[in-house]
């Protein structure tokens, strides 16, 4: 898996319906920073906010990855979302294994509002 997969699998995983899927992309102690303006700690607690968000089933599009950064076992990965509003990032780790896991995810970024 490279760092760019995560992104794939978590709309693959996301538009399943499998809050548990999309979970197994953090590691345990990760952190999201999600609903807007708040933030979710945890594996445990980001399975449970997308089990909330997955029951309305909305539909996620894959959104063309921007290059990603990397230095050792860290890497950041962003995307322009389609909308045009924002941005979004995430601080990704390799795992022993090779994987690599999402550790801080910024899945909105908004633009300030101009004096």
């Amino acid at each position: 898996m490279t760092p760019e997969e995560i992104t794939r699998l978590f709309v693959r995983r996301s538009n399943a319906g499998d809050a548990e899927g999309v979970a197994a992309l953090y590691e345990e102690d990760a952190v999201l920073a999600y609903p807007p303006g708040s933030v979710t700690v945890g594996r445990a607690a980001i399975r449970a906010l997308w089990e909330k968000v997955l029951a309305n089933r909305p539909h996620f599009e894959p959104e063309e990855s921007l290059p990603t950064l990397v230095s050792g076992d860290l890497a950041l990965t962003s995307t322009p979302p389609r909308d045009g509003a924002g941005a979004r990032a995430q601080v990704v780790r390799r795992q022993p294994d090779g994987s690599w896991l999402r550790v801080l995810d910024q899945p909105e970024f908004t633009r300030p509002a101009k004096p």
